[in-house]
């Protein structure tokens, strides 16, 4: 995996557990285009692997993932309407490849996820998270949808749940999370480790092959994440980023100023 040196990291263990870290501390871990191939390519391999029987997602430094990376969601601001087409695709194939890997996935969430980060949790088989981690689906502040993490965001915590917090860009805590399904538990953080360790224990005492045939058919029997719909969001992604709205919102941010739908309390 010599393409991902440089925005991931995998760490295997003798009894194939297999870690796979989002390697951009610096920038909080927001994906750019290179990670989201590297991520992509990673999920294809190690579900691939017959050596592995667990993947662990995990981030490096004070951020499990900001998101989208903005300097790559601002280039689509001036791109013509095949690259951003491309580039809407490589989060939506990233997503996929991890939401379909037949391996279990467990997520490690040692710090704050926004936008396409709370996207990557939705794609685990189970998420634990630090108590003090704040989460958050801030796409509509900068004039843009939760559009390619939309699907499994609603898989994972249902429309009504997701309702409350997909449109509002509200940030919420841990425990809120776990009421919203999209964490499994919230820990002290000296406890993440041996919280995670509690379930990956199971998988190494059942059979690989069928564990990755469950998988595959309880996501058949969940809503329907086909080509279509996936197609379906990588065009509202795209529509969005040609908007009025994206390029105040998305402006307003390098510029630091407020977007002009802000209200600013009396």
């Amino acid at each position: 995996m010599s393409m991902n040196a440089e925005t991931i990291r995998v760490e295997r263990d003798s009894r194939g557990v297999a870690t796979l870290w989002l390697a951009r501390p610096e920038k909080h871990n927001a994906m750019s285009a290179q990670m989201l191939e590297a991520l992509t390519e990673a999920a294809r391999e190690l579900g691939a692997d017959p050596a592995v029987r667990v993947v662990v997602l995990a981030g490096e430094g004070a951020s499990f993932c900001a998101g989208g990376d903005l300097t790559w969601m601002r280039a689509q601001m001036t791109a013509d309407g095949a690259t951003r087409a491309r580039e809407a695709r490589k989060l939506a194939e990233m997503l996929q490849a991890l939401n379909t890997c037949p391996k279990p996935v467990i997520g490690r969430v040692q710090g704050n996820a926004f936008g396409g980060g709370v996207g990557l949790i939705s794609v685990c088989d189970v998420a634990i998270a630090v108590s003090s981690a704040r989460f958050g689906l801030t796409e509509t502040r900068l004039g843009l949808i939760p559009a390619t993490i939309g699907p499994y965001v609603a898989a994972r915590m249902g429309e009504a749940k997701a309702r409350r917090v997909f449109m509002s860009a509200r940030l919420f805590g841990a425990e809120e999370a776990v009421r919203l399904d999209l964490l499994a538990r919230a820990v002290p953080a000296g406890e993440l480790d041996a919280a995670v360790e509690a379930e990956v224990a199971p998988y190494l005492s059942v059979a690989p092959g069928a564990v990755g045939a469950a998988k595959a058919l309880l996501r058949q029997l969940g809503p329907r994440i086909d080509a279509d719909v996936i197609d379906e969001t990588i065009a509202a992604l795209v529509s969005c980023w040609e908007s009025e709205e994206a390029v105040e919102g998305i402006g307003a941010f390098f510029e630091k100023r407020t977007a002009r739908w802000t209200l600013e309390e009396e």
